[in-house]
């Protein structure tokens, strides 16, 4: 029997090795057998706007995050080719993928033009952006035009364009179905909006998430560490396996954001407990 599981357990380390698990991810296998969650867990480069690249990376490494949405703070969109080079090679050596870029505030057609050029370079297929909403058939011919998905972001009840998931949804559910959601679930919660319900309802358009709790389900609601909200977090790792979302959950953690490092930890730490103990 120990034979069998050292077997087994070398064939997941080898699978995992090229596929961003963590040495818990594969002793969760052994023990029950389940198959990993399809979605995944990442941070939205914001979490670091008072961090250069390597202290961001270096707290990524710490708590073993593997997927990071580039903000331009980190890599500037006037970068060149060779500097952005350079910033893969940074990810590489910290075992760290930029699998998105944004959130981008798109306000005219250039804007967009721009956008799209920046994610083609940077080599994503995601961009998470804030349009105005009488550009969306813009936005909509650039993603047809790059075959590079735009993921729009809500803001809570501050926003005047996008404060939650059904008023993005109900201008762009008759759009190329590359154009999407970027769920923030925090300010979706904050507008008065059930996060957990938005999900189920709207996952097929949800592109990404950025996965966080606040204090209170209104304006005044703040960020907060991920277990500590108002927000149903066991409820929404349900509803995340119920509708089969396969794209990231980014940590965006904005509370303590010039030493955040123990509360991302918490989080992470809370959000994969919670995976854990509810794999089904």
């Amino acid at each position: 029997m120990n034979s069998r599981r050292d077997f087994v357990k070398k064939t997941i380390g080898t699978i995992a090795a090229g596929s961003a698990f963590s040495v818990l991810d594969v002793n969760r296998v052994l023990a029950n057998g389940k198959q990993e969650d399809l979605f995944k867990l990442g941070v939205a480069g914001f979490s670091f706007v008072h961090f250069k690249l390597d202290e961001a990376l270096a707290m990524m490494k710490k708590t073993d995050v593997r997927y990071l949405c580039i903000k331009d703070f980190h890599l500037p969109y006037k970068s060149t080719a060779e500097e952005m080079a350079a910033f893969h090679e940074k990810l590489k050596q910290s075992n760290v993928t930029g699998y998105a870029v944004g959130p981008i505030y798109v306000k005219t057609t250039a804007e967009i033009d721009n956008a799209f050029d920046y994610a083609k370079r940077v080599g994503v297929n995601l961009i998470v952006g804030i349009p105005n909403p009488e550009h969306l058939p813009y936005l909509e011919k650039k993603v047809k035009e790059h075959n590079i998905r735009f993921a729009i972001h809500n803001h809570g009840p501050e926003d005047k364009l996008y404060p939650n998931a059904t008023v993005i949804y109900n201008l762009i559910k008759n759009l190329d179905p590359r154009v999407g959601i970027c769920f923030d679930m925090g300010h979706d919660t904050r507008d008065n909006q059930d996060a957990v319900a938005d999900l189920g309802k709207y996952s097929k358009r949800i592109f990404d998430i950025h996965l966080k709790n606040v204090t209170a389900a209104t304006k005044d609601g703040t960020t907060c560490e991920l277990g500590r909200g108002v927000i149903n977090i066991p409820a929404f790792v349900k509803m995340l396996r119920k509708v089969k979302y396969a794209g990231s959950c980014s940590l965006e953690y904005e509370k303590d954001m010039k030493d955040p490092l123990a509360g991302i930890a918490e989080s992470v730490g809370y959000f994969r407990g919670v995976c854990a103990a509810s794999q089904a």
